[in-house]
């Protein structure tokens, strides 16, 4: 995997498939090849090059400083835009993901033509602040909650109740969160941190790049009320809500979601 050098750190990344680009933002503590199970076949497939890359403070890039926020996250996506010459394209996020897009389009929309943002919000309410402060102070105490127990509370949070209702499924998924390690460490600390955003509804307002909200019904990380609040303070905006889908939707319900981002970018404002 190569790396690029911005502001500071290194950022591990890959370019797949050939045509118009797309840069795929990923949420916390996730990196950026869980876009290549379900959502780089499908948009190689239609004509698309797709960017994926680690965001800062994610150990595969190397030691990262833990002292970092959404600020910075924001430049970092800015300056491989940059680097790579791919200004203006398209772009998708998921969770703090959509978050830091959210932001570049504020910031740098001759960057985009298209952004699409999956399970986003633009406020931090009681619940995710109360989240976010329960993983935090795991991590600051070092400690590591039992495998099984983990598996089961990554399912509650992240899965459809027809996941969980399913038995083989639930079984499948569970013994996929066991096998996966839980992300530590300063960087990973400083990510979930960064999606303590203060209340950007107002500020939306004034995103000009074509944008498109893609809520799941049963998120309880990102709940669908918070994406609406986005969608309306957006000009133009376009909502999708998916049904049976949680937070996990892109790795959950992939064939809905990546229908929903070529549709869009297709024809971003149907009907106009």
């Amino acid at each position: 995997m190569p790396f690029a050098a911005v502001n500071g750190v290194r950022l591990g990344y890959e370019i797949h498939g050939t045509g118009e680009p797309i840069v795929l933002v990923m949420g916390a503590g996730a990196g950026g090849a869980v876009w290549r199970i379900h959502q780089v076949p499908a948009l190689v497939s239609a004509g698309y090059q797709a960017l994926t890359f680690d965001n800062r403070g994610l150990p595969e890039n190397g030691p990262n400083p833990g002292d970092f926020g959404i600020d910075d996250m924001v430049s970092d996506t800015i300056a491989l835009i940059e680097q790579l010459g791919w200004a203006p394209c398209r772009a998708v996020g998921l969770s703090l993901g959509s978050m830091i897009l959210q932001e570049v389009a504020l910031a740098r929309p001759d960057l985009l033509s298209h952004c699409v943002l999956l399970a986003t919000r633009g406020r931090t309410d009681a619940f995710r602040a109360a989240l976010i402060a329960a993983e935090t102070d795991l991590l600051d105490r070092h400690l590591e909650v039992p495998g099984p127990m983990a598996a089961v509370l990554s399912g509650v949070l992240n899965l459809s109740p027809a996941t969980l209702d399913h038995d083989q499924r639930v079984r499948d998924w569970l013994g996929l969160f066991e096998m996966s390690p839980r992300q530590a460490g300063p960087g990973i600390r400083a990510q979930y941190q960064a999606c303590l955003i203060p209340d950007r509804l107002e500020a939306l307002a004034k995103v000009s790049v074509p944008t498109m909200v893609v809520a799941f019904e049963h998120d309880r990380l990102t709940p669908p009320h918070l994406g609406r609040e986005v969608a309306d303070a957006i000009p133009g905006c376009l909502y999708r809500e998916l049904p049976g889908c949680g937070h996990f939707a892109h790795l959950e319900q992939p064939a809905l979601v990546n229908a929903e981002i070529l549709r869009f970018f297709a024809d971003p404002l149907p009907g106009a």
